[in-house]
């Protein structure tokens, strides 16, 4: 698991961060939540080792971040950032994940056999010859998470990954998610995208100012709009139309995605 303990942060005099305390299992799916400014890449980043405590402890595993080289906990931690664009530097789709197989000593035959089935996952096989320069958004988004993934890390950390993401790319991520959850990777996106997250209802861990204010189920956190707002954050636009159907006793508690309030009036009107 992923252990942080008792957290603090500073570039300089202010704490970025303050008395953070998290659990990540295994297999875990967790969105970390907040608006602009409140932590939540900062805390990421301690994660595989950019950077390190200014009091307290990460534990990756067996490895305390403090100690640990960055070599050694990216092999257990892949962490995709907002803007792909800017990690690549190869010729090919094919050479951009390979370089990062080749630079922790994989040989050839396995280097094939992961390119082959991470280019497969992502729908990134027809454009293995392809410059990355030349791939849409979306395709450098799952290219940058190709990357990440091609030596099988435990940990999967994505910035903002439906940042300028259409509804078809979208779907495209929620898919890719979900298999990697069947994998049981640990999959951790940062994000302020209220909709995206209410609609995979992942555990919820909020920020607000450096620190974490709540850490619980989507349906609880999303749902809680005096927390939400209070947080810099708008709840669900669904919330709306289901909060009044809750308040009433005609449904047992509030909904958080169109896909559910759907399915709910279908009961209902099956009586």
């Amino acid at each position: 698991m992923i252990l942080v303990e008792d957290l603090w942060f500073t570039y300089g005099e202010d704490f970025i961060l303050k008395n953070i305390n998290l659990e990540i299992g295994k297999g875990e799916f967790i969105a970390i939540m907040g608006d602009n400014g409140a932590g939540k890449t900062t805390l990421v980043k301690h994660f595989n080792g950019l950077l390190k405590p200014s009091k307290g402890k990460v534990i990756v595993d067996d490895l305390d971040t403090s100690k640990a080289s960055i070599y050694d906990l990216s092999r257990k931690v892949a962490l995709v950032f907002q803007y792909p664009e800017k990690m690549f530097f190869s010729e090919t789709v094919w050479d951009e994940v390979n370089f990062a197989l080749k630079n922790f000593g994989f040989d050839e035959d396995y280097r094939i056999h992961r390119i082959n089935k991470v280019l497969a996952l992502l729908w990134l096989d027809g454009l293995k010859d392809r410059s990355p320069f030349t791939l849409s958004g979306g395709e450098q988004r799952r290219l940058a998470l190709a990357c990440a993934l091609a030596w099988d890390p435990d940990y999967i950390v994505l910035d903002e990954p439906t940042a300028g993401q259409d509804k078809y790319q979208r779907e495209i991520l929620t898919k890719i998610i979900q298999v990697l959850v069947e994998q049981e990777k640990s999959v951790i996106i940062v994000t302020h995208d209220i909709e995206f997250v209410a609609e995979l209802k992942p555990r919820v861990v909020l920020m607000y100012n450096g620190e974490i204010v709540a850490d619980g189920a989507a349906e609880d956190i999303l749902s809680n709009e005096k927390l939400l707002r209070s947080s810099g954050l708008y709840p669900p636009s669904v919330i709306d139309v289901s909060r009044p159907l809750f308040d009433k006793g005609i449904i047992k508690k509030p909904i958080i995605n169109i896909h559910d309030f759907i399915a709910a009036l279908e009961m209902l009107a099956r009586g």
